[in-house]
């Protein structure tokens, strides 16, 4: 797996399905004033050689790419198809209309999902002039890709009983909605620098890790440094999660950039 350096890295959010505040929700973490505890729908942002990479766009996208003043677009990576990981799949217009046709990487799942719920994007007859397109690219386990110099090895998680993506990229990983990983998939995340995975809230979830899962992990894989993402209001407060976790592991936040 190649190392990369200029690898930099934009969490554009770190919420789980809600985000945070939740509408109508009293609960203090909502209430909070730290701009770390108000979390937009998870996803993230890799820049490589000038070019922007995506891993998943959902309602928060448009938002997402407005504040990190994101004016092209290369490829948008799925890891699976829920909503809070694909609703914001229109907002691509913009990128759309300047580029052509926006590469799309996901399951064949996934495409399939995408292809029911925007079946005005993949009209090939007949389409709305204001609709965008996308060119399509299978991600197959085992198969590692390359987007324009970028090497991409896709990870198979299970998310509950769904299967989930995740991205290595060199010495940095991106895994969200993880509840179990076969060992043969953990083989792939050795000698990491940065790993990021979801750390839902401290109450053991039925399809997330919650945070005691998502420690053992860690100390299992053993990356240099470690990013919790796809976090719940039900995790606590920030500043006060961030000091009980070991020196090598962080609260991601939004708008929170590393450099690889």
């Amino acid at each position: 797996m190649l190392n990369f350096t200029g690898l930099r890295i934009t969490f554009l959010g770190t919420g789980t399905s809600q985000g945070i505040p939740i509408i109508g929700s009293t609960h203090p973490v909502c209430k909070s004033k730290d701009p770390r505890d108000k979390r937009l729908r998870v996803s993230l942002l890799i820049e490589f050689e000038g070019a922007n990479y995506v891993i998943d766009c959902g309602p928060d996208f448009r938002q997402q790419m407005l504040t990190h003043n994101v004016n092209h677009l290369e490829a948008l990576l799925f890891t699976h198809e829920h909503a809070d990981h694909t609703a914001g799949l229109d907002d691509i217009r913009p990128f759309f209309f300047r580029q052509g046709d926006i590469p799309v990487y996901a399951h064949q799942r996934v495409i399939g999902e995408l292809k029911k719920r925007f079946e005005y994007i993949f009209k090939t007859e007949n389409r709305y002039p204001g609709a965008p397109a996308v060119a399509l690219f299978e991600v197959i386990n085992n198969q590692p890709f390359i987007i324009n110099n970028l090497q991409v090895e896709p990870i198979n998680v299970m998310h509950g009983k769904l299967q989930v993506f995740g991205y290595r990229f060199g010495s940095f990983a991106y895994l969200t909605d993880v509840k179990t990983i076969a060992a043969e998939e953990k083989q792939k995340l050795r000698d990491l620098d940065v790993l990021v995975v979801n750390a839902l809230r401290e109450e053991p979830h039925y399809s997330h890790f919650n945070l005691e899962e998502a420690l053992a992990f860690v100390a299992e894989i053993k990356p240099k440094q470690t990013y919790f993402t796809h976090i719940s209001h039900l995790l606590g407060f920030h500043a006060e999660v961030e000091k009980q976790l070991p020196d090598n592991v962080h609260l991601a936040y939004d708008g929170l950039q590393l450099e690889l």
